[in-house]
């Protein structure tokens, strides 16, 4: 590969002929966002997340940041910000890695096999440790209500200050998209 913008951009090309909807942010290769299927034959099938990524200047050589934008209920996805604990896209990234690796293994793995002992979303970890049944209804009440498939096209949402818990302390209405993705 001869620099890193080349393989920023045939990776992306890579991605989009892979049937993935990619929007890119900006006209820009660096931004996009991916609208991501839950894979078949576990809890999260059926919902559609829209994934933010940006890729570093020094990519492949540095791992991508990847963030869900609208919510899931999942141990390893932080419930306000949407940034993915996952080792293979933080510690362990090599060059070797592309996009859609990310899209086709990496997220369809954290879905499949989520690890509530490394949690960045502590409630949903030990829920699933400690009633399972309740784990699922509770991620199927998540994607009923911000991941439907008809839902995905929207333009995503900036957080505001407005954005708050009822006095009950279930979601707002108004907090249907998590946040920005840490840098």
């Amino acid at each position: 590969m001869s620099s890193p913008s080349k393989r920023r951009e045939m990776d992306l090309m890579k991605l989009m002929m892979s049937d993935y909807k990619v929007e890119t942010i900006n006209d820009g290769m660096q931004e996009f966002y991916v609208d991501f299927h839950g894979p078949n034959d576990c809890i999260y099938q059926g919902g559609v997340w829209r994934i933010r990524v940006e890729l570093p200047d020094a990519y492949p050589y540095k791992s991508p940041s990847i963030g869900f934008v609208n919510k899931i209920y999942h141990p390893n996805v932080d419930d306000i910000s949407g940034s993915v604990c996952l080792d293979v896209i933080n510690q362990k990234w090599s060059p070797m890695f592309d996009l859609v690796n990310v899209f086709e293994v990496f997220l369809p793995q954290l879905l499949l096999y989520p690890n509530p002992s490394d949690p960045l979303n502590g409630e949903a970890a030990s829920l699933m440790l400690s009633d399972k049944a309740t784990y699922d209804s509770k991620v199927k009440e998540y994607i009923e209500r911000y991941a439907k498939p008809e839902d995905i096209g929207s333009k995503p949402e900036e957080s505001s200050s407005d954005e708050t818990a009822s006095e009950d302390g279930n979601i707002s209405e108004d907090d249907d998209v998590a946040g920005k993705l840490d840098p």
